[in-house]
């Protein structure tokens, strides 16, 4: 059986995409990822990025509240025992994610626990061959594999994920853990100074560390930052260790001269990693128009589709910009409908 569309992902882009397809009766099949120790390590396990974060506090109609009891009857029993507590703070992001999944499962949406590893855009129907070795045709697909945040791969960075290491100040610097308290940012490009700037609303003292002398930002981005008061920037410097403890998570950070070698402790409740996204585009094998990063480039204003008809794009993986979960969503229901339009152009209803 060809399928009409095929889902490459499963953050908010992939089940907004789903659930706009299911409700048009195109019975999509939606490839979550699969478990392995490589997705782990990436970010890229079933169910997104937001599976790893905390509290939600950004995406609309979710207020502060206690959903326990709306989480019981909403999502199905066997994978509701598994979740942790409901933390009475609005929503946290594998809640909002199991969510998102029941109400695409609720309109029929079928689910692989498996990684795409190749798809062959070259014919129609398109050949996509699994990480267990299984091969689907399809008509159409969406890609939405999103873009894993680059961080500097030290292991108390990794032992302090969402307990004070971040890559997103839009997404987490509201948050009370961070609020007037001493903030680290890692870069020295433009993402960078956005972080470190949108962080001093709420910081006491933002630290940028930056191993060289200058920024690589643009010009007007490193004057902001360089003339804001509440910006501290350590040059030729770099982290060597993230400080903290199991009740508070980071407390603090190691740094390095990189010239002198000299060591100093930087006392923080938290470190932002600015130092880019890689966008999950390697399986596409370069079959599909991407940018000089590697996200998915679309080729008509305002619409979804990619360089290859019958392919389309949404959330982070075509995102360098936003990369909000709200904005994701949005995307994956305008590549359903896409996908649904075209599908019914080509006859295949």
């Amino acid at each position: 059986m060809t399928e009409r569309v095929v889902i490459i992902g499963s953050g908010p882009a992939g089940w907004s995409a789903a659930i706009y397809a299911a409700r048009a009766n195109l019975t999509p099949l939606l490839f979550e990822g699969a478990m392995t120790q490589e997705n782990y390590q990436n970010g890229t396990l079933p169910l997104g990025q937001l599976n790893l974060t905390t509290e939600v506090e950004n995406f609309a109609g979710f207020p502060a509240g206690n959903l326990s009891q709306f989480l019981d009857t909403a999502i199905a029993p066997d994978r509701r025992k598994t979740m942790a507590p409901h933390g009475g703070h609005g929503v946290s992001g594998p809640e909002l994610m199991e969510l998102m999944k029941q109400q695409a499962l609720n309109f029929g949406t079928r689910v692989e626990t498996d990684d795409i590893v190749n798809v062959d855009l070259s014919k129609r129907p398109f050949v996509l061959t699994t990480l267990s070795g299984t091969t689907v045709e399809a008509h159409s697909i969406i890609v939405a594999t999103g873009a894993r945040a680059n961080y500097l791969g030290l292991e108390s960075e990794d032992k302090y994920k969402n307990q004070g290491v971040s890559a997103c100040a839009v997404c987490d610097g509201a948050l009370p853990r961070f609020r007037n308290k001493p903030l680290v940012v890692v870069g020295g490009g433009d993402s960078a100074m956005e972080e470190a700037s949108y962080l001093t609303k709420f910081a006491s003292t933002v630290y940028i560390i930056h191993r060289r002398d200058e920024f690589r930002a643009s010009k007007i981005m490193a004057t902001r930052v360089l003339e804001n008061p509440k910006i501290n920037v350590k040059w030729f410097s770099k982290v060597e260790e993230v400080l903290g403890d199991e009740k508070a998570g980071v407390t603090g950070v190691r740094i390095s001269n990189v010239k002198s070698g000299e060591t100093e402790v930087l006392e923080a409740g938290g470190m932002f990693c600015a130092i880019g996204h890689t966008p999950n585009t390697a399986f596409l094998k370069g079959q599909v128009q991407t940018d000089d990063k590697g996200y998915v480039v679309y080729t008509e204003p305002f619409r979804t589709n990619t360089s290859v008809e019958g392919v389309f794009a949404a959330g982070d993986v075509a995102d360098s910009y936003y990369r909000q979960a709200i904005t994701s969503a949005g995307t994956g229901c305008m590549a359903a409908l896409d996908a649904e339009r075209w599908l019914a152009a080509q006859g295949h209803h």
